[in-house]
């Protein structure tokens, strides 16, 4: 199949030395109309009664269950850490109350899949010398006005680890992300240090293989985005967003793809599928 990269040599160039590329305007505003709708329809769907599986990067290794893991398969609904009151019952309505939904919409879903499995995905790939892409995770992540929880300072490699290492983060934001709703912020070229340590699922569940390196937040710059704009995040960058203590949400559609031509998936990954994804195109 003949894919064509859309990426310029400069913006290459800029990816490789910072570590993640802004693509302004990368999708319609129709491709974020369709992706919001769809949301609000599943979140209406959802019967919030049936599960409360609670989402933090903080506390990785205690939150998850048997929910989150077979969540790689479904489309399944995390709670943010502070929708809940001290009596266990919901402080505010289920919409303003999901951390994120996950995280097989790209292969589940047919308006996210659409976009997951687009010419423009394909084409971008193609630009960072994907042979046979695969799209091993999804997310919709809300980062709720008052309650959107912090995502600390990490890699995706950690979680989604190949050999040799071949993971691509596709951040869309559906709105615009501002340091004040909580957008990503990253320290430039901390890619080129490599993978600082992984995350890996045993017997009894998961843990990380070392501990967190101490970062300076000096290091780290704000990514401040317009809604349709995609960030392309290198594998080993090191990148984190803050809590949202202002009254907007966040909504983001967030893709991970790594390749499965000519490198392995690890087998101690938390991601354990019963069946492949089917690729984006095979080159």
């Amino acid at each position: 199949m003949g894919i064509v990269g859309n990426l310029s040599s400069d913006q290459i160039q800029s990816f490789n030395s910072q570590g993640y590329l802004v693509l302004d305007s990368f999708a319609s505003p129709e491709d974020i109309e369709a992706m919001r709708t769809r949301m609000d329809q599943l979140l209406h769907d959802f019967d919030c009664s049936a599960t409360a599986s609670i989402f933090s990067t903080k506390n990785q290794q205690q939150s998850t269950d048997n929910y989150f893991y077979e969540s790689v398969e479904k489309i399944s609904f995390f709670f943010e850490e502070k929708a809940f009151g001290n009596d266990g019952t919901l402080q505010q309505p289920k919409e303003l109350s999901i951390n994120k939904v996950g995280h097989a919409l790209h292969e589940l879903d047919p308006v996210f899949k659409r976009f997951s499995y687009s010419e423009k995905i394909s084409s971008l790939l193609s630009s960072l010398g994907y042979k046979r892409p695969i799209p091993i995770q999804s997310m919709y992540i809300f980062k709720q006005p008052g309650i959107g929880g912090e995502v600390v300072p990490h890699q995706d490699n950690s979680f989604l680890y190949t050999e040799p290492q071949t993971c691509t983060g596709l951040w869309l934001a559906l709105e615009d992300a501002t340091v004040i709703n909580g957008c990503l912020w990253a320290i430039p070229g901390s890619q080129k240090n490599g993978l600082v340590r992984r995350f890996i699922r045993g017997e009894d569940g998961v843990t990380f293989d070392r501990p967190s390196p101490a970062y300076d937040q000096k290091d780290f710059v704000p990514i401040e985005v317009k809604a349709g704009s995609l960030v392309v995040i290198h594998g080993d960058l090191i990148h984190q967003s803050f809590e949202n203590q202002s009254s907007k949400s966040r909504h983001v559609y967030s893709l991970h793809v790594v390749d499965t031509d000519g490198c392995e998936w690890a087998q101690d990954n938390w991601i354990r599928r019963k069946v492949q994804p089917e690729p984006i195109y095979v080159s």
